[in-house]
């Protein structure tokens, strides 16, 4: 099996069968869909006896709490995590992915790509990652278009002490482990906005800040400088968003 597809829901059965609906008709079918669900009293368990997830439902320590009960359960060669609400970008995205892998000359382990991001009363924007150098400036993709190897995740997990960027760690950790890494030069996945990290995008910085510092990624100055600098294009994003999707495009592929 090449693919576990981890997803966390709580008390949302819409977007969660709106995750199942962008996984039924994939065309690559060697994956395998966990769903991680929090206790949740909306009829999600009831759908979910008579899906084809592998489901458990109790009560959890929220978000990444479940996000570490779905990389004990996977199977799969790849783990990548699409939580209730996320699509992917098309109907092929996981068939695209297994062919791009097939051309290289050894197995990745870690893959990106770039992402769709849902916008109101708007077509989706196309969000092209960053190299993955540049991953002290905060996540250069989409945690929904990153896929992990799984048996080199191992004993990682993620960090609970982190509400909103224990996501941004749980990579940073990963990616001192990867020794191939891959960018896939086409979207992933469709990105539901208005989540947490973006309804607290200040406690987010202030989260990357100290695991920056946790782990030694850079100076205390230029870590200091990398938060001004996500301040100011998060406020650029909020008072000029036709601009801000202009330069973050700027980079699309052909």
């Amino acid at each position: 099996m090449l693919f576990s597809i981890v997803t966390v829901t709580r008390n949302n059965k819409e977007g969660l069968l709106k995750t199942w609906h962008t996984l039924e008709p994939q065309a690559c079918k060697s994956f395998e869909w966990i769903v991680i669900d929090g206790n949740s009293d909306d009829g999600t368990k009831d759908w979910l006896e008579q899906s084809a997830a592998q489901w458990i439902s109790e009560p959890d320590n929220g978000i990444y709490d479940a996000m570490n009960k779905g990389i004990a359960r996977a199977k799969g060669f790849f783990t990548l995590f699409l939580n209730a609400g996320d699509s992917f970008a098309c109907e092929h995205t996981l068939e695209d992915i297994a062919a791009y892998i097939q051309e290289l000359q050894e197995t990745p382990d870690f893959i990106y790509g770039d992402a769709l991001e849902e916008r109101p009363g708007a077509k989706p924007a196309y969000k092209p990652a960053r190299p993955y150098e540049k991953k002290a400036y905060g996540m250069f993709t989409h945690h929904q278009a990153m896929l992990y190897r799984t048996d080199l995740i191992d004993d990682l997990r993620y960090d609970q002490n982190y509400k909103i960027a224990a996501d941004y760690k749980f990579t940073l950790q990963f990616l001192e482990r990867a020794q191939t890494i891959v960018y896939c030069p086409f979207p992933l996945c469709l990105f539901e906005s208005g989540g947490i990290s973006q309804q607290q995008a200040t406690q987010g910085r202030s989260e990357q800040c100290r695991i920056r510092d946790e782990l030694g990624t850079v100076s205390r100055p230029h870590n200091h400088f990398i938060v001004l600098r996500q301040k100011t294009v998060w406020t650029i994003r909020k008072i000029l968003p036709r601009f801000y999707w202009f330069i973050k495009q700027r980079n699309k592929p052909i």
